[in-house]
């Protein structure tokens, strides 16, 4: 019988086994090494055959490499050390933007965010101290989601389909509402201990102790693990006692930051887990501080990443590999032995499908920064893990724009004075400037803190065109939708067209047909969806009362007779989510 769902209210869902896409022999091959894994008496312990791997995600906020494994010993990180002592340490991995949400929405889809349109910082719920400043600012600003397209999924659901139980710890700011069929819980109570026995896990934890507002004076303050006048200052930044402090601070929320790394780790090794799964940490782009956050230089976009291998495969190494964040979600699924789909722009760098690029991207590194709050910005860069060449396309603005919520630090105050005094140090020209170059190349290892603009140095001249080249590539690539504003012609051109208005995803098709079992009767369920980019969600129930998370729907799967009641939920990222359901064997 087909039909298309009626509402139903929420709670409880059964679980089916599936038949579908993945393969039935998958899941059965699944189900068993659970079972395996459940029945003896070392579950979780190492073990080459154990089936499929954990995997834990470690990140934390607005954090440079100022770390112990990338040389930094301003405080101490013992725990990161033996981190990257049993791992591998990545020297080039950048994030896609220098501040949280377009890059979480890359770090989720494995797209870049001038692609799907989540390029501009909180395209759906700006911050409220940028309200409260000045609430005129968002008056031409409208609320919209990032659309990617129909083949793009958050990618922790093809883990879900493929038997993982995966939780998130807490934020998901993609710049889209997520789908309810991405994670099986996520909360600040989301963790692996809640999966069923023996079953693999993905689980992000995430870290917001290290965040720019964690150095305000108006945060609590963690223990002091270096004085304010012991602190190492980039040579851009004036020698002021707010500079200090906030150095101090930022340094102190590191030290608290590996406590905190030490804790998960123990949690792991506690639970006989921690010689299965495969660890990986990382922060969510450069250093809050301002130069760092908001800005296209490695201070914003260069991260630390370690990989702990289980088996501590090339323990202590390094890896010089450049590693964007898009290629975070297609390499989570490549270790869980899923081929990501080659449409993606991201490109897995460890597991069974590892792999290398062959066209532009192989190599290089792009970011993006666009509209921080209800102040707009717009530079493209690529760094190939050496040089970065950048191209400001409103050269007019300062180094440091206007931004109501960094302006809660102190030290911000010091830096604009550089406008009015000029710059103390040579290498304070670019905070003492009132624009930007339309053009910048830095050689990021001769000059790490990049203040030495050689754009028309002689010597540099062919590396410059060739990253240009690359940098063009990658704007037509992606179609680059930063450049299309004002922001109402892009909701209502290329997001949402013709009017602007957000669709609703079509709501689901079922079919279910009876069958017999033996003594009892079953129902095999089928669900489809008329728009291909629509994730499907379902929960089953005896009565019109539903608990759990929502199942993956990857195909057919067959019902006990006493779970009659199905709600089901069609949802395309960037479109309203439709809830729909029906009473299995009625009318």
């Amino acid at each position: 019988m087909t039909r298309r769902g009626l509402v139903l209210v929420h709670r409880e869902p059964g679980m089916a086994l599936q038949r579908g896409p993945m393969g039935s022999w998958l899941m059965s091959l699944m189900v068993a090494g659970w079972l395996l894994a459940a029945a003896s008496p070392s579950a979780g312990a190492a073990a080459p055959d154990r089936g499929p791997p954990n995997i834990v995600w470690l990140s934390v906020e607005d954090m440079s490499p100022w770390i112990g494994p990338y040389g930094d010993e301003t405080v101490p990180t013992p725990h990161l050390n033996l981190l990257a002592r049993e791992g591998v340490v990545y020297d080039n991995a950048f994030a896609t933007s220098p501040v949280c949400a377009p890059a979480r929405s890359s770090l989720i889809t494995g797209m870049f965010a001038p692609r799907i349109g989540t390029m501009q910082m909180r395209n759906n719920s700006p911050s409220k101290t940028a309200t409260q400043r000045n609430a005129e600012a968002y008056r031409d600003i409208p609320g919209y989601e990032g659309l990617p397209p129909a083949f793009v999924r958050c990618f922790p659901e093809h883990l879900r389909g493929a038997g993982y139980y995966c939780t998130n710890n807490s934020k998901t700011d993609y710049q889209f509402q997520a789908p309810v069929t991405v994670w099986d819980e996520s909360s600040g109570k989301a963790h692996w201990k809640n999966r069923a026995p023996g079953q693999p896990f993905f689980a992000v934890f995430n870290f917001t102790g290290t965040h720019e507002g964690q150095a305000f004076p108006s945060s609590r303050r963690q223990p002091q693990a270096v004085a304010p006048e012991k602190v190492p200052l980039p040579p851009f930044y004036p020698d002021t006692p707010a500079v200090r402090d906030a150095m101090a601070r930022t340094y102190d929320n590191i030290a608290a930051m590996d406590r905190w790394v030490g804790e998960r780790l123990e949690e792991l090794k506690q639970a006989k887990l921690l010689d299965n799964t495969i660890v990986i940490f990382f922060s969510d782009h450069g250093v809050g501080l301002p130069r760092g956050k908001r800005s296209c230089f490695d201070t914003g976009l260069r991260v630390p990443l370690i990989v702990r291998d289980p088996h501590q495969r090339d323990a202590g190494s390094r890896n010089p590999r450049v590693v964007s964040f898009v290629d975070f979600g297609p390499t989570v699924l490549s270790l869980a032995g899923i081929e990501p789909d080659e449409r993606l722009d991201g490109t897995p760098f460890l597991g069974e499908f590892a792999t290398d690029r062959t066209d532009y991207r192989r190599g290089h590194a792009y970011a993006n920064a666009d509209r921080f709050d209800a102040v707009y910005d717009r530079s493209r860069t690529v760094s190939d893990g050496r040089y970065r060449y950048t191209r400001n396309l409103l050269p007019e603005l300062p180094y440091l724009i206007r931004n109501a919520y960094r302006e809660q630090l102190p030290m911000t105050f010091d830096l604009y004075a550089l406008e009015e005094t000029g710059p103390q140090r040579p290498e304070q020209w670019q905070l003492a400037a009132r624009g930007r170059p339309a053009e910048e190349f830095y050689d990021s290892q001769a000059d790490p803190w990049e203040v030495n603009n050689l754009i028309d140095a002689p010597a540099h001249a062919a590396r410059i065109a060739d990253l240009r080249q690359h940098l063009d590539a990658w704007i037509t690539a992606t179609g680059d939708l930063g450049l299309v504003l004002p922001e109402t012609k892009l909701v209502r051109e290329f997001i949402w067209p013709p009017d602007g208005v957000q669709p609703t995803t079509p709501i689901a098709e079922i079919d279910d047909r009876a069958e017999q079992q033996g003594d009892g009767m079953v129902f095999v369920v089928s669900i489809s969806c008329a728009d291909p980019g629509a994730s499907i969600g379902y929960r089953l129930g005896t009565t019109k009362q539903y608990s759990g998370p929502w199942q993956v729907y990857t195909g057919p799967f067959e019902v006990s007779a006493d779970r009659r009641f199905l709600e089901v939920q069609t949802h395309r990222i960037g479109h309203k989510p439709a809830i729909g359901g029906a009473f299995l064997g009625g009318e």
